[in-house]
């Protein structure tokens, strides 16, 4: 493999173009600077989201109202919800990840559509701030849940327009994101990086992109349809006006079961990244990987039914998503194994983000597997609308999100910032962080066997004693979540300078300096025909 750099270049963090301080990276169409604006803007919300969600946990300590009433309590999950999903789990490790490092890791300059690049982040700016304008401005705080569903979106008197509105935006950058990704990918790697040599973290942002760009549209139609029928009443959804309410079930899910790989495509490509840099061997079945991953972005497309076993549709459709449910397990499956296959007789360097990327398997797996009981028609009966859902969707989604950002943020951080955050308190962050994450959701899977509903504010006795520790486990979490970003954010100014590349990584970024210089190559690098990105001797 042939690179060359500018050891003397200007890092992109130094560089001073045409406009300085804010400026300068608002208007910057650099991609790793966009990266940066899409952390800091996502860990912005993230912790506003985090806020919310232990204003949630307190209210449950004990029965009855401890500091909210029902409305409120309702337009807490809300808002909750809308900030978690289409504010950090959909543009996360995409956005934030994606941006910067992809272009790096195939040998590229910057992304395909710069300009479009910056665009799609000021549509996500854009979003936030309507979503949060529902909250301040109109008759009240939206209160229908993140997934709006009809008949009660178009007919409850809060403020829900602005937030539908800014969900429809969010889903703008979103495919335009997906879009630059595609066209980069396709066309600007670098010679000799063929797509068998392509490392798994762009092959999963690659299935992602497609997801992006063909999934989102269809809940943005169904979001301007929303605002049509609360406008204008056209009795799209509406039984009352000859409107059917399951045709919005169907219509939300085709996107957001689909948009959940959006998530956990990308985690699934950190993990595959960091996991043979830290077991120094070649990482187990990459075809495998591969085939795992577009097999996902696939299948994923077919699966939206097992939301809607209790809204009424026929026992052969019932089957078929049951079934196709169970299906798209399997290349989940493969990967696990890949990844524990990897690590087998590998020597083993356990830093943080190791520790991260182990116990995401251990989370991910738990998801999976109590999702297999929502997947199964009898068990999901049963279970549907409890806290079992709620366990099982925080385990997959902020379990899968929460852990692989980590992971990835402790693994490239040296290149982002070029320096060396604290290992020790990285390492106490992280096992506060496990522990209350445990804490916080495994109590959920009891609860909702016991046959506790979600969303509700208020509970049985019998209820109480899995709720305290539940509470409790979110407190633990708060804690460890201090920690960690309190080591980031002080290691990113202050802490010591780190050579380019400390964990004797093989894929292209750990080539180039760290920081990286603004346009990443002096001349675009070349990949030899014996070389790859996993080739540890």
């Amino acid at each position: 493999m042939h690179t060359t750099h500018a050891e003397n270049e200007a890092n992109y963090l130094k560089y001073k173009g045409k406009y300085k301080g804010l400026l300068g990276w608002i208007l910057s169409t650099d991609h790793k600077r966009i990266g940066l604006l899409y952390l800091y803007s996502i860990g912005t919300m993230f912790i506003v989201g985090a806020l919310l969600g232990l204003a949630m946990k307190f209210e449950l300590l004990a029965p009855g109202k401890t500091i909210m009433n029902a409305q409120t309590y309702n337009a807490t999950f809300t808002v909750h919800g809308v900030i978690m999903i289409f504010m950090i789990v959909v543009p996360g490790l995409p956005a934030v990840f994606g941006n910067f490092l992809m272009p790096i890791m195939i040998g590229a300059k910057d992304v395909a559509f710069p300009k479009l690049n910056l665009l799609s982040w000021y549509l996500y700016v854009a979003g936030v701030f309507l979503v949060l304008s529902a909250l301040l401005f109109g008759s009240g705080t939206p209160d229908t849940g993140w997934t709006f569903y009809a008949p009660y979106s178009f007919k409850t008197g809060t403020n829900l327009l602005p937030a539908v509105f800014g969900a429809f935006v969010l889903g703008f950058s979103s495919i335009l994101t997906g879009l630059n990704f595609l066209v980069t990918i396709h066309r600007l790697r670098c010679p000799g990086l063929k797509w068998t040599k392509l490392p798994l973290f762009v092959w999963t942002l690659y299935g992602t992109a497609w997801i992006q760009l063909l999934a989102t549209p269809v809940v943005g139609i169904t979001l301007v349809l929303i605002a049509l029928e609360r406008v204008f009443g056209v009795g799209i959804f509406d039984p009352a006006l000859g409107g059917d309410p399951i045709l919005y079930q169907h219509l939300f899910w085709i996107y957001s079961h689909p948009a959940v790989y959006i998530m956990i495509l990308p985690a699934m490509g950190a993990i595959s990244e960091i996991i043979p840099t830290f077991s120094q061997k070649h990482v187990f079945g990459y075809k495998a990987i591969i085939a795992s991953t577009m097999a996902i972005a696939f299948v994923g497309w077919l699966v939206w039914g097992h939301h809607m076993y209790t809204a009424g549709m026929s026992g052969t459709a019932q089957y078929y998503f049951s079934l196709l449910t169970f299906i798209v397990a399997i290349p989940s499956a493969i990967k696990v194994f890949n990844w524990i296959s990897t690590m087998y007789k590998g020597s083993i360097n356990i830093q943080t983000p190791f520790y991260w990327a182990v116990s995401f398997i251990f989370v991910f797996m738990i998801g999976g597997l109590s999702g297999l009981v929502l997947g199964a028609l009898s068990t999901n009966v049963y279970v549907h609308d409890t806290a079992f859902v709620v366990g099982h969707f925080h385990y997959i989604v902020f379990g899968g999100t929460g852990f692989s950002f980590f992971a990835a943020i402790h693994y490239w951080f040296p290149k982002i910032f070029g320096r060396m955050y604290d290992k020790a308190w990285a390492n106490i962050g992280w096992l506060v962080f496990f522990i209350g994450f445990l804490a916080l959701y495994t109590p959920m899977f009891y609860l909702g066997l016991m046959g506790m509903p979600r969303r509700y504010y208020d509970y049985l006795e019998e209820f109480h004693g899995g709720n305290i520790l539940s509470t409790f486990g979110s407190w633990i979490l708060a804690t460890g979540l201090i920690i960690i970003i309190t080591n980031l954010v002080r290691s990113a100014r202050k802490g010591p300078k780190t050579e380019s590349n400390p964990w004797h990584g093989k894929t292209l970024e750990w080539s180039v300096p760290s920081p990286p210089p603004l346009e990443n190559f002096d001349e675009i690098p070349v990949i030899a025909e014996d070389d790859g990105p996993y080739n540890y001797k």
